[in-house]
């Protein structure tokens, strides 16, 4: 299985290490602007390999040396400018960025699944499906699959129970406005109540992200074992259930926009999107999420 890595900055080149430790892909090939960058990258995986059971050929490569990639992974961005006032700032010149990278990659892997990392993702997943002219069900966005980890991970630490046996998600936008789903949340058949405390837990897990950029300027290694699940989950058709950005198509009268809801992937990509059981407060939020996300769209659009 060929794997390309699109842009190989902190996150990508954390991702390629997570990819090669866990001996995910017969072949991995970094692109990126930066080609000596990436060759420094190759380099430094090849010394990896020494100390894994998973070897793997790993190459530096252009566009168009991901040909035929089973799966292409877009953790591209341009750098955060001091003049950016709002996340369409950046969207807007990273939809440009997308605009050039997004239809070659297509055309070079007409058979792909595109995983997109780069934010702000619901609408760079959104624009990378339009630009590809692919299925919706071979092109996802990372989501809020973090986010919901960092919730279970807090909610594990107050429960005594290990995050894994947590059925709790945070879905909607990867950002502000999104929300915890507690209608359908259990731990051993039991319902997590949505009190005070958890939805502290909510609050708190929904800003850590933030608080991580804030003392070390980025992150990189939660977000690279997230990807590294969705990978995991294609290369070996696991078909696990994960939040992830999707397309909606008429959930809850929702089109043409993506965010997160419970997805099943596997090898051939999304399987199956669940279309969960919200009480009314959820459903208001889920609304809420769409209208922001197509605010920044609009606001991108505005030169």
């Amino acid at each position: 299985m060929r794997i390309s890595l699109i842009g190989t900055g902190r996150v990508g080149s954390t991702l390629a290490y997570t990819l090669l430790l866990r001996g995910l892909g017969e072949e991995l090939v970094l692109v990126d602007r930066d080609r000596e960058t990436a060759e420094g990258e190759v380099l430094d995986l090849k010394h990896v390999e020494a100390f894994t059971g998973h070897p793997a050929a790993v190459r530096a490569g252009e566009l168009d040396d991901t040909a035929g990639s089973d799966i292409v992974i877009l953790s591209c961005s341009v750098p955060w400018k001091p003049d950016y006032t709002s996340r369409a700032d950046m969207g807007r010149d990273n939809l440009d960025l997308f605009r050039e990278i997004v239809p070659p990659l297509a055309q070079a892997s007409p058979n792909a699944k595109f995983l997109v990392i780069t934010n702000p993702v619901d609408i760079m997943t959104y624009h990378t499906i339009k630009l590809s002219g692919f299925d919706p069900s071979k092109v996802f966005g990372t989501g809020t699959l973090i986010d919901s980890a960092r919730f279970r991970t807090m909610l594990s630490a107050r429960m005594g129970i290990h995050p894994d046996d947590l059925r709790a998600y945070i879905l909607g936008e990867h950002g502000d406005s999104q929300f915890p789903e507690f209608s359908l949340a259990v731990a051993g058949g039991t319902r997590i109540v949505g009190d005070e405390a958890t939805r502290e837990i909510f609050r708190r897990a929904s800003r850590s992200g933030f608080d991580v950029v804030n003392r070390k300027g980025h992150t990189n290694y939660a977000i690279s074992m997230a990807a590294a699940l969705v990978v995991e989950a294609m290369v070996w058709d696991t078909h696990r259930t994960m939040p992830l950005s999707v397309l909606l198509d008429g959930f809850l009268g929702i089109r043409d926009v993506c965010l997160s809801l419970p997805v099943v992937i596997g090898k051939d990509g999304i399987t199956h999107v669940f279309e969960p059981d919200f009480g009314d407060d959820e459903v208001a939020a889920l609304h809420r999420c769409a209208d922001v996300v197509r605010q920044t769209m609009s606001d991108m659009e505005i030169s």
